[in-house]
């Protein structure tokens, strides 16, 4: 399947660094599978699927037992290599013989310890009616952990928003709230740090550094306190701890530090000049830490610049492929977005397309003649969301008759899935007036490969004459502006 485009998160700033709830992804390797036993109550059946979380960030089923009966039981084995992680119980019910099945699920962590499950589908998340085995650690504790986490976080969310919404910081009183919060921040922070030794041999513990309340400077403009968020952001963070690359909510804590430097971005010219600055910064801090940290930060980051278009990023991670500590998972990406970079600049010719389209007719990029005066190329898959937003807005567009007459469309299906395919010829029916083309190994094809498309939807404007390269537009708001 063709990778979808991604994007930065783009939130109002307020107390989220409050409100983080981190839970884990498989883990590493151990030396043994570990068997977890279900006692099934309070309906009449249910399919019992054990799901693990996948590279993609996306829950896959890795066990699956259909049938189980009221008052039956079964066993699931998690294998030692998705050892230690977090996983999702999903319970199919049905209330009765003929009633239509019902899903449910509970989270869980699963490391050394054995678990016994007594669950009720209906009720899997009530304390009440679901419980494991007395003496269960993982669970057990990542639960007392979240209830007083959240209330001492709760005192502190009180005393910011007080402090950030009160009119005198001058005066007296605020400056005791002031010296009130910060001693509760810090008394907060040791309390973690302290929750997070007591806890080390289990693997919720991991977790515990990303409720981390940094420094925030609460006297000036929003700027600075935005300025003071990024200079303390990763003082709580331990980057020799190769598991925190397996919890799942590595990204949102990462979106919520670039999220940071948008909010300082009020032009695309500055956006580009800061989201490098927050790769180069973030990647420094790792790079001390365990190889395994400091390659996931560069994956990060290569991910959010290819998606984003954003070039002067990209030039950023290439000092980092060269070294050896760096354990980076898209070096050969990187590598060849950085060649594309060099070679597909404006003024050079465009690499030839050379394929036949639906009908089985023929088609060469050099060979094709229109009085337009571009040829516009769109890489997408009808299989991607973003894909289809830019589509739609930029069918209705090109059609307009003053636009129609300046650009010829030529798109370019990398869809590789049966399921896609079936898509993008449904789609195409609706985009008249378009030249449509199918490269059917997606990505891998020689033409996603010329011209260094990694992900999709890609753009590249055209002189219609020449075949050399106007622009490479990121959006159809970016291609309005270069055709005028």
């Amino acid at each position: 399947m063709v990778k979808q485009r991604a994007f930065f998160i783009n939130s109002v700033i307020f107390i989220f660094v409050l409100q983080w709830m981190v839970f884990p992804l498989s883990g590493f390797a151990q030396t043994r599978d570990i068997t977890i036993t279900i006692h099934l109550r309070g309906v009449y059946e249910s399919k019992i699927s054990l799901l693990g979380m996948s590279a993609s960030k996306t829950y896959k089923p890795i066990v699956e037992v259909p049938g189980i009966k009221d008052g039956g039981s079964t066993k699931i084995v998690v294998p030692k290599a998705n050892l230690p992680g977090e996983f999702v119980l999903r319970f199919d019910y049905k209330e009765n013989e003929s009633s239509t099945p019902y899903p449910s699920e509970k989270s869980i962590f699963v490391y050394e310890q054995a678990l016994e499950l007594w669950v009720s589908p209906k009720y899997c998340n009530n304390g009440d009616s679901t419980w494991f085995q007395k003496g269960e650690l993982e669970n057990a504790t990542f639960i007392q952990f979240s209830k007083e986490n959240g209330k001492q976080k709760e005192k502190l969310g009180l005393l910011q928003n007080f402090l950030m919404n009160y009119d005198d910081t001058e005066s007296a009183f605020y400056q005791q709230g002031v010296k009130e919060y910060e001693q509760r921040r810090q008394n907060f922070n040791q309390w973690l740090k302290t929750r997070t030794q007591q806890d080390k041999k289990l693997f919720v513990s991991n977790m515990y550094g990303f409720q981390f309340v940094p420094e925030i400077s609460l006297k000036g403009s929003e700027t600075d306190r935005i300025r003071s968020l990024i200079n303390h952001y990763f003082d709580g963070m331990d980057f020799k701890d190769p598991l925190l690359i397996k919890t799942s909510n590595i990204n949102k804590w990462m979106d919520n530090y670039v999220n940071l430097y948008g909010q300082l971005s009020t032009t695309t010219a500055l956006r580009d000049s800061l989201f490098p600055a927050a790769g180069r910064n973030a990647i420094e801090k790792a790079k001390n830490g365990d190889p395994l940290i400091y390659g996931w930060m560069v994956d990060y980051f290569y991910r959010g610049y290819e998606s984003n278009g954003i070039d002067a990023g990209m030039k950023v991670l290439e000092p980092y492929l060269n070294d050896p500590k760096c354990l980076t998972s898209k070096r050969q990406e990187i590598e060849r977005r950085l060649k594309g970079m060099e070679t597909l600049v404006i003024g050079s010719k465009a690499p030839d397309i050379s394929m036949k389209d639906p009908d089985g007719n023929p088609f060469e990029l050099y060979k094709t003649e229109t009085p337009c005066k571009y040829i516009l190329l769109l890489f997408w898959s009808a299989g991607c969301s973003h894909c289809v937003e830019t589509v739609d807005m930029l069918y209705p567009w090109q059609h307009q008759a003053e636009v129609q007459q300046k650009i010829k469309v030529v798109a370019v299906s990398l869809d590789e899935t049966e399921s896609e395919v079936k898509l993008w010829e449904q789609k195409i029916l609706k985009l008249d007036g378009w030249k449509h083309l199918h490269a059917k190994e997606g990505v891998r094809s020689k033409e996603a490969s010329d011209f260094y498309v990694l992900a999709t939807p890609v753009m590249v404007l055209l002189d219609a004459k020449t075949k050399e390269i106007v622009a490479s537009p990121n959006t159809v708001e970016e291609l309005k502006k270069v055709i005028k």
